[in-house]
């Protein structure tokens, strides 16, 4: 007999291919219409589907405990920046990090050494009974700047039309590169808090200083530039030599990247090293020629790969977030807690960026810099550096029992690195819409709702083909059956159909037969006075003739001057 298998299996693929598939529907209109970040909507469908809400999705129960979810997590967050830093690599132009060091060393160094600074004192400031030393171990998860959600600023037709293409690239290899340089912020603080807090362990500050050199800047940092530097040259030459041999298929060359990704982040999780800062220089050097980026600059796989693990993460970070510690915890009220969020999102980056920012040429002016150092969420890489120190925290003990200065700060990065994580995909996702609703709401509600276009949209590929398009051939649809032309026929005008004719069982009768048939009637129909003319059929559109046009495809067919035809 057949029964229900209600699984766990059954309810996650049916919900997340389910919200995938609702939210594709209307995809363009949430993103290029309202200027709703992907991440946003998918974070509230995670809360919705959670045991929060509707418990359909049960984290916990999926994996057993709390060790285990943690582990999840971090493995997620792995795969996720590894796979999107590759691809922010390859999208930046040849030699980029060569030509631009100069900008890109001012943010990441001082720029981001400030913002760890910045962060921590505000940290240290709102969070009670914790001292500067364990906030900087705080302030630096929150310090690298997220490159998933800088995809919403730098992709899109708001990008494109408001941000300059140099600024998006400074603002793609920043948040690219700081993710991996997160490490010596985070691990500086880590050594001093274990060998030196409540007795330390044996060595004290000399050997803290001694691990940060050589474990963390000499094995995590340099290591990891050196390897993904030679992984990402040879899988070029490899590439390049298979592709001038005829060895490779155009599917395996559009998926080398993603796979280089996969392979970079599983070595470099073996060896220990830092394998988010691997993939993005492997990105870099695979890309150096600019020779794939070039090949692949017209292809969708890898933007469709990016968004479908993009959706899937902030889903899954909405369903295992800790709500309820907002509230209830031990560490701070939910009122401190706010404020704290406000204070960071204003003041972790924004007056850094602001006060550096005439050296840095890509930011051209004031609005520039404004917008440079608002938008520096946080997000995927805090979530990753929050794991990252609880598994170090772990280690941390006395007697064989985690040492309860190292257990009090594991509850305060849960509750404060969360928090803060939401409030900057909320808030980031909201202050395009926001901004653009207070001060063109009409015209915004006339682009979402209007079925013709009245401005030129290059910015987002989606949108092009079928604004430059559309009104001609749905005009072209519409009146195909009916539309009809005036011919002259012994001094009368008649009405003649464009029309194809058609046997009765369906086959179309050919211009050719149409033409002679009709003009023999129209003879004779001109003779008798009685003229029933039949007009030359045009060609009829059968399914190798049917186009299929997406918003994304007007600037192609711009450049091409062709149109894809799907049979």
């Amino acid at each position: 007999m057949p029964t229900l298998a209600v699984t766990n299996f059954n309810i996650v693929c049916s919900v997340l291919g389910g919200f995938i598939t609702l939210f594709g529907l209307v995809s363009y209109l949430f993103k290029e219409k309202f200027y709703l970040s992907e991440a946003l909507i998918s974070l509230l469908a995670g809360v919705t589907f959670s045991p929060h809400a509707t418990n359909f999705v049960r984290p916990l129960e999926y994996t057993g405990s709390q060790a285990n979810l943690n582990a999840v997590t971090l493995y997620f967050c792995r795969l996720v920046l590894g796979v999107q830093l590759v691809l922010a690599g390859v999208q930046l132009p040849s030699r980029y990090l060569q030509k631009e060091w100069k900008p890109l060393a001012l943010l990441l160094g001082p720029v981001m050494t400030l913002m760890w600074l910045a962060s921590s004192l505000i940290i240290w400031g709102m969070v009670p009974n914790l001292s500067f030393l364990y906030a900087l171990a705080i302030g630096a998860c929150v310090t690298p700047t997220d490159p998933v959600l800088s995809n919403s600023i730098v992709k899109g037709k708001f990008a494109d039309k408001n941000v300059p293409k140099g600024l998006q690239k400074i603002i793609v290899a920043e948040s690219g590169a700081n993710d991996g340089l997160g490490y010596p912020f985070l691990f500086f603080a880590l050594f001093l808090i274990k060998y030196t807090q409540h007795g330390g362990e044996d060595g004290g500050v000399k050997t803290a200083i001694e691990l940060w050199f050589g474990e963390t800047w000499a094995y995590t940092i340099i290591l990891s530039v050196i390897y993904g530097a030679a992984v990402g040259w040879i899988a070029k030459e490899l590439l390049h030599y298979a592709e001038e041999k005829k060895f490779v298929d155009r599917e395996s060359f559009l998926v080398f990247a993603i796979t280089l990704a996969l392979f970079i982040v599983g070595t470099c999780g073996m060896i220990g090293s830092d394998d988010v800062l691997a993939c993005f220089i492997a990105g870099n050097a695979f890309t150096w020629d600019d020779w794939f980026r070039l090949e692949t600059l017209d292809d969708s796989l890898q933007p469709t790969i990016d968004m479908l693990l993009n959706l899937a993460i902030f889903m899954w970070f909405g369903a295992i977030c800790p709500w309820s510690l907002f509230l209830h915890n031990n560490v701070i009220p939910i009122y401190r807690l706010i404020f704290l969020g406000l204070l960071i999102l204003i003041f972790r980056r924004l007056p850094v960026v602001f006060a550096f920012h005439k050296f840095i040429h890509q930011i051209e002016d004031v609005r520039q810099a404004v917008f440079v150092g608002f938008f520096g969420p946080i997000g995927v890489s805090a979530v990753f550096y929050l794991y990252i120190s609880l598994d170090f925290l772990e280690t941390i003990e006395v007697d064989g029992v985690q040492r309860e200065d190292a257990k009090y700060l594991s509850e305060v990065m849960v509750v404060v690195i969360w928090f803060l994580a939401i409030c900057s995909i909320v808030v980031h996702g909201l202050s395009i819409p926001l901004g653009k609703l207070g001060f063109f709401l009409p015209r915004t509600l006339s682009r979402a709702f209007s079925t013709q276009a009245t401005e030129d949209e290059s910015s987002f590929p989606i949108g092009e083909r079928i604004r430059s398009t559309s009104i001609g051939v749905l005009r072209e649809r519409r009146t195909r059956g009916t539309r009809s032309r005036q011919t002259s026929v012994g001094g009368n005008s008649v009405s003649t159909s464009t029309r194809p004719l058609y046997r009765i069982g369906g086959t179309i009768i050919h211009e050719s037969n149409n033409h002679t048939r009709t003009n023999t009637e129209l003879n004779t129909g001109a003779n008798t006075g009685n003229a029933t003319p039949i007009a030359p059929a045009s060609p009829a559109l059968g399914p190798a003739e049917r186009t299929i046009r997406f918003p994304d495809d007007a600037e192609n067919l711009g450049s091409s001057g062709t149109e894809r035809h799907v049979s």
